[in-house]
């Protein structure tokens, strides 16, 4: 891959898994930090903090937004070898959770006094931000969002209830998709920024996925006040701004099921190699060999696929079905990946938190996460249909 890549996604790698290896893993360890375990803030901040100042915090924003310009082929890589690495804390190494890439292309649209208040203390981790659009009703349906902010002279009053928006756990600031004028449909939908610690916001964080990992919550606003400087590039521009990051998002969510599956691959193959049964390794049985084949065939395409779609990212091409096709299908063939690693870890494979157990249901998730493979089925139809 080394053609694809520059000197300076090289030094960002190099310094990101040196970050993992030399201290995010033995931070976990001293913090005693078990998989389902909650993320302590504190915590949290002290990773923030040393990521933004090895560089790595702004890593996926682009250089006009104070990032060092990667590559969608570089993100993409970058991403599937930090997610490799099986740490708990993964996630949060370039803020995917909870730091700059929630913001994303939201930034070309914000104020000078936006950015002051609200961009720079997230770039700088100093604090967490979470993109706040589902609602309990309308998860894949964005444009029937029900969450309302009714315009009071130089205020904003707030009232709605968000659900499972992922790194509100942890956030300070959320970006709310909201409508602003119930008459005017999608256009009337606007993106506001709300402080978690206003009066009237509740975040409830009962709702825990089956991953176990308490990354996600639902946000209640119960009459909460902002200012209407708070709106994000104008009124009625909502939903035009929230989905704008969608396709290019899906595209990079594939890079970390890929990192995932790879790293229960490997595992596979050496458990393989060492596991005895009936006087020898299991890896001798054309059962076992036939399962890791299909694994290994399973990543190729998956790789060359989200390869394939973020070249295409780069020379700047619509990516709306083909980032569609990649959710659809690296995410099944994960989840088989990982289905197999369980299959032939046996016993081992179903105990509780065990590595590849964790996997099988962090990606089974991801065929619903970002967009069902239902709806990403929807899209690609729409789109080759009309040429």
């Amino acid at each position: 891959m080394r053609h694809l890549t520059t000197p300076v996604y090289d030094d960002i790698r190099e310094r990101a898994m040196r970050f993992i290896r030399e201290e995010l893993i033995p931070l976990e360890r001293e913090a005693r930090l078990g998989p389902e375990d909650p993320w302590p803030r504190p915590l949290l901040g002290q990773v923030w903090k040393r990521s933004c100042e090895l560089g790595l915090l702004t890593a996926a924003m682009p250089e006009e937004l104070g990032g060092p310009g990667l590559s969608t082929v570089e993100l993409c890589l970058l991403k599937a070898e930090i997610a490799e690495s099986g740490a708990l804390l993964a996630l949060h190494v370039l803020g995917e959770l909870s730091g700059p890439p929630r913001i994303g292309s939201l930034m070309r649209f914000a104020t000078p006094d936006q950015v002051e208040r609200f961009f720079k203390p997230v770039m700088h981790g100093d604090k967490g931000i979470c993109f706040a659009m589902t609602e309990p009703h309308s998860g894949s349906d964005a444009a029937s969002i029900k969450t309302s902010a009714v315009r009071d002279g130089d205020e904003l009053v707030i009232n709605g209830h968000k659900h499972f928006i992922t790194g509100s756990p942890f956030a300070d600031i959320a970006i709310v998709i909201c409508v602003t004028d119930p008459e005017a449909g999608p256009k009337g939908i606007s993106a506001v920024f709300v402080d978690l610690n206003a009066r009237g916001v509740r975040v409830d964080e009962s709702c825990v996925p089956m991953s176990g990992q308490h990354m996600d919550a639902d946000i209640i606003f119960d009459n909460v006040r902002v200012p209407v400087a708070n709106v994000i590039g104008g009124f009625g521009n909502g939903l035009r701004l929230g989905m704008a990051r969608v396709s290019f998002n899906r595209l990079l969510h594939t890079a970390t099921m890929i990192g995932a599956a790879r790293m229960v691959y490997k595992m596979s193959l050496d458990y393989a190699r060492t596991r005895q049964q009936f006087g020898g390794p299991i890896a001798r049985f054309q059962a076992i060999q036939h399962m890791l084949a299909d694994m290994a065939s399973s990543l190729f395409a998956c790789e060359s696929m989200m390869l394939h779609a973020a070249m295409k990212a780069d020379l700047g091409e619509e990516l709306r079905m083909e980032a569609s096709a990649c959710k659809l299908f690296i995410s099944e063939r994960c989840f088989e990946i990982a289905d197999k690693a369980v299959q032939i870890h046996g016993n081992v494979g179903v105990t509780h938190n065990h590595p590849v157990e964790i996997t099988f249901r962090k990606l089974r998730m991801m065929r619903i996460l970002t967009g069902t493979s239902e709806i990403q089925r929807n899209t690609i139809a729409k789109e080759i249909l009309q040429g």
